[in-house]
């Protein structure tokens, strides 16, 4: 896979002879460096928004693995230009440890790092208890807005400070419909019956809170905003960013379908759409279902979302 991500695109290289050491081919100077990671079997996450406005690097992991402290680090040196280095990456507990490894080793090398953690899953712990949630597609949003930061040269405690900003105001909820297999194992991680669905599910199998018989899409979209609008208000803030990603096998029309209703119901809550993002950005091989996220935005993210990028899995226009 990295063999032809690296053909296809050379933009992006690796560090040394490790494949898994993935950065951009030529780093900006003075920049603030991005480094996020995670396990493989998640197409277009992790590495897919290394590039311009976007992040520098990636740990690259087997699949459902952390990537090793001493590949964050290799790519962290690579990605240093001497105003510091952001991690970027899920609350979990392999990635937890393995990152701050590296950023402890970097510390004593000189190479400043700061931490900042994907929690936007909603399933995944209750109100009050945000830190323990799981990070998901919504950490996108978290990289969309450190990326347009550090494009803009700021430091990196400001970088840092949007990032958390963009993560704490983004909530996400999934729903699968039928399991993936990690090829290691050679069978389904989980059982679901054709004509059942899980909301909730994590991207890696993790049990969702509710399992019940598949519904039409406009009820499913119900059920699953109706958890995102219990954390959400827009009564003085209005604008929102969405992201309806595609966990790998499910049709992009069936996307638009589930962003049909999104939208409708975001609109009787009173919300204004700003920003649409629409297909696969954090997959789990080749699991059918889809989740819906959400942004808040106020006036210092909503330029930082709307700043064009160019990656190799991700374009988008400045608007």
């Amino acid at each position: 896979m990295l063999e032809g991500i690296y053909l296809a695109h050379p933009e992006v290289t690796h560090v040394g002879d490790d494949l898994r050491c993935f950065v951009r081919t030529n780093p900006v100077p003075g920049k603030v460096g991005l480094v996020t990671g995670g396990g493989s079997g998640h197409l277009p996450l992790f590495l897919g928004f290394v590039g311009e406005n976007m992040l520098d690097g990636a740990g690259v992991g087997g699949v459902f693995q952390s990537p090793s402290s001493e590949q964050v680090l290799d790519v962290t040196r690579h990605v240093d230009q001497g105003a510091g280095v952001l991690y970027l990456y899920g609350n979990y507990s392999g990635d937890l440890m393995n990152f701050d490894m590296a950023g402890e080793l970097a510390d004593l090398e000189g190479i400043r790092t700061m931490t900042v953690l994907g929690r936007d899953d909603v399933a995944s712990s209750v109100v009050g208890e945000e830190h323990k949630r799981r990070g998901v597609a919504g950490i996108f949003f978290a990289y969309k807005a450190a990326g347009a930061a550090a494009a803009a040269m700021k430091p990196l405690d400001e970088v840092a400070r949007l990032a958390e900003k963009a993560s704490a105001r983004t909530r996400t909820i999934g729903v699968a419909l039928s399991p993936c297999i990690v090829p290691e194992v050679g069978r389904p991680s989980f059982q679901i019956g054709a004509d059942e669905m899980e909301i909730g599910m994590g991207i890696h199998g993790e049990p969702g809170i509710t399992r019940k018989t598949l519904t039409p899409a406009n009820e499913m979209v119900d059920e699953m905003m109706a958890r995102i609008l219990a954390e959400q208000s827009y009564e003085t803030e209005k604008d929102v960013a969405v992201l309806i990603n595609g966990l790998g096998a499910t049709p992009l029309e069936e996307l638009y379908v589930i962003y049909r209703r999104t939208a409708q119901v975001l609109d009787q809550a009173g919300a204004r759409i700003r920003h649409v993002f629409i297909g696969e950005f954090a997959t789990s091989m080749e699991m059918a279902g889809a989740s819906i996220s959400v942004l808040q935005l106020d006036d210092e993210l909503q330029p930082l979302i709307a700043m064009g990028a160019n990656t190799p899995f991700f374009k988008h226009i400045a608007q």
